[in-house]
């Protein structure tokens, strides 16, 4: 978290003040705060189950978050927006939205690459042609081919498309624009993972990640 911090800082970037607060403020917080509990915004770092963080993982920060009410009435947020950190040859397995269609850019640092398949009815990978946008230009790859985003490129990919992705050269930068996000019902990953691991509390929180927010924010207080 302290190295993710200091990276987005470093390219430029600037998270919003509840990024930085401490675990004792969030008790002294009321109703004022719900959207960013109840959309989970903020700090989310995940290994996906596997233990291995540095080979295969993501740092997050969801910035700013609707919820799938949203979309039934039509009101409030139906975007969201996340900032990523990713390692060399870090990687985050591969997986598709149902719902979500997400815009992926490059911010800043090394390249990210992306490796795209589509997927056939009963969520298997298929052998046909992608259709992608990057950066507004058409483009057409091949089942298992990978497009590499240098900074300031971005690629639009839509529902049902297997995507996996890692770094290349240096740590990056990584923007996602997107409609709504629900990790708990719109992910699916080919190889059964854990979206959101066990954590082994070895010391006190610097800042809370956002599945934390139970544990400190009392909304009635």
């Amino acid at each position: 978290m302290r190295d993710a911090d200091t990276f987005i800082k470093a390219r430029g970037f600037h998270l919003p003040p509840f990024a930085h607060w401490p675990p004792a403020m969030w008790a002294t917080k009321g109703d004022e705060v719900r959207e960013i509990v109840e959309n989970k915004l903020g700090w989310d770092i995940t290994d996906f189950g596997q233990g291995n963080y540095r080979k295969t993982g993501l740092f997050l920060f969801t910035l700013r978050n609707g919820n799938l009410d949203n979309w039934k009435t039509r009101q409030g947020k139906l975007y969201a927006e996340k900032i990523m950190v990713v390692d060399v040859d870090q990687l985050t397995p591969l997986h598709f939205h149902w719902q979500k269609v997400e815009d992926i850019i490059n911010r800043g640092g090394g390249k990210l690459v992306i490796q795209l398949y589509p997927s056939t009815e009963d969520e298997a990978l298929a052998d046909t042609d992608v259709t992608v946008s990057v950066d507004g230009v058409r483009r057409v790859v091949k089942a298992g081919e990978s497009v590499v985003l240098s900074p300031g490129e971005s690629i639009t990919l839509p529902t049902r498309c297997y995507h996996k992705f890692w770094g290349a050269e240096s740590h990056v930068l990584v923007g996602e624009v997107s409609l709504v996000n629900d990790d708990n019902v719109d992910n699916r990953f080919y190889e059964p993972i854990a979206r959101f691991p066990d954590i082994e509390e070895d010391e006190p929180p610097l800042y809370l990640l956002c599945n934390d927010y139970p544990k400190y924010y009392q909304r009635n207080q």
